[in-house]
């Protein structure tokens, strides 16, 4: 795989992630890595995260999505590939 290749990634964040700032914090730790795509909230009281970046930068962006912010305490993280890589321009919060 060439260094500038992107990939895509769909994380699913456990544990307790809603109501600590768990968005914020991804949304930060993408815009500092250079990770495009978005985070939600989902109703079953996961965290939602779909990202597109080297595969360095995406590994990167889930260490600190295991770690969280303070006050979150996470379970797991799991992660699939997405078939094709989004031309996401920014990293945002979806409502």
């Amino acid at each position: 795989m060439s260094p500038g290749q992107r990939e895509g990634r769909r994380l699913l964040v456990s544990g307790r992630v809603q109501g600590v700032g768990f968005r914020w914090f991804t949304r930060r730790a993408a815009a500092e890595l250079g990770v495009t795509g978005w985070v939600r909230n989902l109703p079953s009281g996961d965290v939602e995260v779909q990202a597109a970046g080297s595969p360095e930068t995406l590994a990167r962006l889930k260490q600190e999505l295991e770690r969280g912010p303070g006050g979150a305490r996470v379970s797991s993280v799991r992660e699939e590939r997405l078939a094709s890589v989004p031309e996401w321009e920014s990293f945002d919060v979806v409502f």
